[in-house]
């Protein structure tokens, strides 16, 4: 095995990291602290191509393999995780659903668009629906040539600027259709009837805008329907699937970070008549820190290889996503007890790499919901497997 990156995959990380630390760098902290929307950023993103890196090149995209775009999330994240996720957003559970799912004519109205510059969001989750996606109540009901939806959806990222929100809306009225139910639509912001509501002053990736959407008789063209009625819940699993390798990329590149600002504050702070990380209990730190990060690089990457080989990765994707996560809570508190007083307070990014951290343990499927995701995709492929002849890892069964 090698695990050095290719020629290209070094000049995607060379390129993407000059652009966040020259461009982007000396703005986030200002971006996070006034919750401003980076908008110059995310035009100079679109402008080089990355509001496109997995959609195909006919339809204006660069079409990037899923290991340089985990790259490029990480890099963005180690500067700003606020831009990182919103350009995740876009690409994975946005762009990618309508170009895997959509017709021809949808690729061609929406896709092209979203290259561009305008930026693409994903609403599955509902007051009373989060983790049981299952449950959502928002209903769409067939009127015509025309679907009419009402309900509230939350949680949406990139919601009050999107020009295209892929969202789910349950079409078949009875609770007990649960998951079949469920059907996919693309909507945009012109369509009556649809209003963005409450911002949410979040505790981290302040720059993101993250709001409420009210549907209140909101009439979407039947010709907007992504996939087939009832197929909804089936885009939104395998659409997150590839979103949580890059909500996991971005959990490794906040903790990457957090690190390196913590082992320079070691090597130049003394206590003591020594340097801090002269000091063994600091020392031991640094090294659990660094074994978790380099711990989510492994699977981060390993899950993005899977998916670019066309091979199975929901467990590699949920094992990514929890592992990242945690760890980057994890190595963002411990550079905060690293730094001392100084940790908690803005002058120092750790603080803002620690808030933006928590969140990463939510969104896109929270842990708990990556746990149950790992052990029934296990469980069900050792229900099928030959016990005398397959072992029970996650490397044969995912």
């Amino acid at each position: 095995m090698d695990f050095r990156l290719s020629p290209d995959h070094q000049q995607v990380r060379d390129m993407i990291r000059d652009l966040a630390t020259s461009e982007f760098a000396p703005h986030a902290a200002a971006w996070d602290h006034d919750r401003l929307y980076p908008a110059e950023a995310l035009a100079q993103l679109a402008e080089l191509g990355f509001f496109g890196l997995l959609v195909p090149e006919e339809h204006g995209g660069v079409d990037y393999d899923p290991i340089a775009y985990a790259i490029a999330l990480e890099e963005l994240a180690r500067v700003s995780a606020a831009v990182s996720v919103m350009l995740s957003v876009h690409s994975s559970v946005c762009c990618w659903p309508i170009a895997t799912y959509g017709t021809d004519e949808q690729k061609a109205r929406f896709l092209p668009m979203l290259t561009s510059g305008t930026i693409g969001a994903f609403s599955l989750s509902e007051p009373g629906a989060g983790s049981d996606a299952a449950a959502l109540s928002c209903a769409a009901r067939r009127d015509g040539d025309h679907y009419v939806l009402n309900g509230t959806k939350n949680w949406v990222t990139n919601g009050a600027h999107a020009g295209a929100i892929v969202l789910f809306a349950r079409t078949d009225p009875d609770p007990a259709s649960g998951s079949k139910g469920i059907t996919a639509f693309i909507v945009t912001p012109d369509l009556p009837g649809l209003s963005i509501g409450k911002h949410e002053d979040k505790m981290g990736i302040r720059a993101s805008d993250t709001v409420e959407i009210a549907l209140q008789d909101c009439r979407v063209p039947v010709a907007n329907r992504l996939g087939a009625e009832g197929q909804g819940f089936k885009i939104a699993m395998s659409t997150l699937d590839g979103g949580r390798i890059g909500i996991g990329a971005q959990a490794l590149g906040i903790a990457g970070a957090a690190f390196s600002e913590a082992v320079r504050y070691a090597d130049t702070r003394m206590t003591f008549g020594r340097k801090l990380h002269e000091h063994q209990p600091v020392a031991f730190l640094i090294a659990e820190m660094e074994r978790r990060v380099a711990g989510s690089r492994a699977l981060v990457y390993r899950a993005a290889w899977k998916k670019m080989q066309d091979l199975p990765h929901r467990i590699d994707a949920s094992m990514a996503k929890v592992y990242a996560t945690e760890a980057a809570t994890f190595v963002t508190h411990r550079a905060i007890q690293i730094h001392g007083g100084y940790g908690y307070v803005k002058e120092y990014a750790v603080e803002r790499y620690y808030r933006d951290a928590r969140v990463t343990e939510i969104y896109e499927g929270a842990s708990e919901i990556q746990r149950m995701v790992i052990a029934r995709e296990l469980v069900a492929a050792a229900a099928h497997a030959d016990p005398a002849t397959t072992p029970r890892t996650a490397e044969t069964t995912s």
